[in-house]
């Protein structure tokens, strides 16, 4: 803070240089204001109007009554009410019965308000095509950073709270709740307080009651030290995570990656890579699956993951799969001009009259004693060993679509026509 400076200048100040470092806003552009009541809000919310008409912004508020506090929280709403008529602006207000709901899909109802929040506010935002814009600061950013490194966080837990991602902007993040409240002093800004900040069963609370202060006792900018951490932590990961892509482009192959070619990356990289596989498939994993996984790319094998999901790697290939796939019995007599479905893919066979007479060949999935030959190499094989040879998933080998005559195989979608098949001069083609 320059000499002679208020807090309430700094605070605007240092709000306005976050909104341009982070191009947080644009001229013209409807912004949705998340408001609680409390301090940090109701100073978002001031500070806002202050530069309404410098970036020409349309401004609403939005406000969640969680049903958590009882008349405390309908106090909150009509003073939420009444400040936003006092600013001439739109709020829209919305009554969930957070404890229920928390109870019915077995949550905390910390986490519980906090995704009904975020789904409140991004309805609005489609509605109204606004950006959102939450009151959180260098103080939330410390206690999401510690909250997360407790939890055994990733590169990117440790970046925290971003100033800005997707349409979310934070023109407070690099303030603290000290500024906050100078702020609403020297502005005369009443706000209204939780009383569920006093307590300490939230995690984030006791953080905020007990260990932010022990740091101070340290480094009295504890906050601004660690949101510089957050910001570092935030530069790296994206960086990793553009390695990381390049890494999974480079060992891409049909049917997953190449576990050579992963293992090949550095450490960092390679951790990153398998994070991103495994979000792509919506596979939770927390450190420890990391690590498992690292041992199946060197050794081979399968790890259990969340959401029903699992890590396999064999024969060299990494993927994940989820619920294996069952021969579902498919079966389809081959007739002239024969057009069809089958999981989603439309198929056209064409055969000669007479070979449709002295074959009984049939569409369907694969059964015990069929066998494959292989054109140019003219060596039969069962159908097992030929898929496995060509590195066909095994949770995919059940739901094959096979054209046989009996227990020839003649056509296989994932290994073309066999030796039979071709001299059949059979036809089929995807549409």
């Amino acid at each position: 803070m320059k000499n002679n400076q208020s807090r309430a200048a700094y605070f605007s100040e240092a709000a306005e240089t976050a909104i341009k470092k982070y191009g947080m806003l644009q001229k013209n552009d409807s912004v949705i204001v998340a408001l609680s009541g409390g301090a940090d809000s109701t100073a978002l919310l001031n500070f806002l109007n202050s530069i309404k008409e410098k970036y020409n912004l349309t401004l609403y508020a939005a406000h969640l009554n969680h049903g958590i506090r009882g008349e405390e929280a309908d106090n909150d709403e009509k003073f939420c009410k009444i400040l936003c008529e006092n600013y001439k602006i739109k709020l829209f207000v919305k009554h969930i019965d957070i404890p229920a709901l928390s109870a019915e899909k077995k949550i905390s109802e910390e986490l519980c308000g906090r995704n009904e929040r975020y789904a409140f506010f991004e309805q609005l935002s489609s509605r109204l095509n606004a950006k959102i814009a939450t009151a959180h600061t260098a103080g939330d950013n410390a206690e999401t950073l510690i909250f997360n490194l407790c939890r055994g966080s990733s590169l990117a837990g440790a970046s925290a709270i971003p100033p800005k991602r997707g349409n979310i902007i934070r023109p407070l993040i690099e303030l603290t709740r000290e500024d906050v409240e100078a702020y609403c002093e020297e502005n005369s800004l009443e706000y209204v307080t939780d009383s569920t900040n006093f307590s300490d069963e939230y995690t984030r609370n006791r953080i905020r009651h007990n260990i932010i202060p022990e740091l101070k006792s340290l480094n009295p900018s504890v906050e601004r030290s660690l949101l510089g951490f957050s910001r570092d932590a935030s530069e790296a990961a994206g960086f990793l995570d553009g390695c990381a892509d390049e890494a999974l482009n480079s060992a891409k192959e049909k049917y997953g990656y190449n576990a050579q070619t992963l293992l090949s990356q550095n450490p960092a990289v390679l951790k990153a890579a398998i994070a991103k596989i495994c979000k792509g498939e919506n596979a939770g994993v927390e450190r420890r699956h990391i690590d498992l996984i690292l041992s199946a790319l060197k050794n081979g094998g399968a790890v259990e993951l969340k959401n029903g999901k699992k890590a396999v790697c064999a024969q060299n290939i990494f993927r994940i799969i989820g619920e294996k796939e069952e021969n579902n019995g498919f079966l389809l007599e081959f007739n002239k001009n024969l057009t069809f479905s089958y999981l989603g893919v439309t198929y056209r066979a064409k055969a000669e009259e007479n070979l449709l007479k002295s074959k009984k060949m049939v569409f369907r999935t694969r059964k015990s004693g069929d066998n494959f030959t292989f054109y140019k190499r003219n060596v039969t094989k069962p159908l097992r060993r030929a898929l496995s040879e060509q590195k066909i998933p095994s949770e995919l080998r059940g739901s094959l679509l096979l054209l046989c005559d009996g227990s020839t195989v003649l056509w296989c979608s994932e290994l073309g026509f066999s030796k039979q098949g071709r001299e059949a001069e059979i036809e089929i083609n995807i549409l």
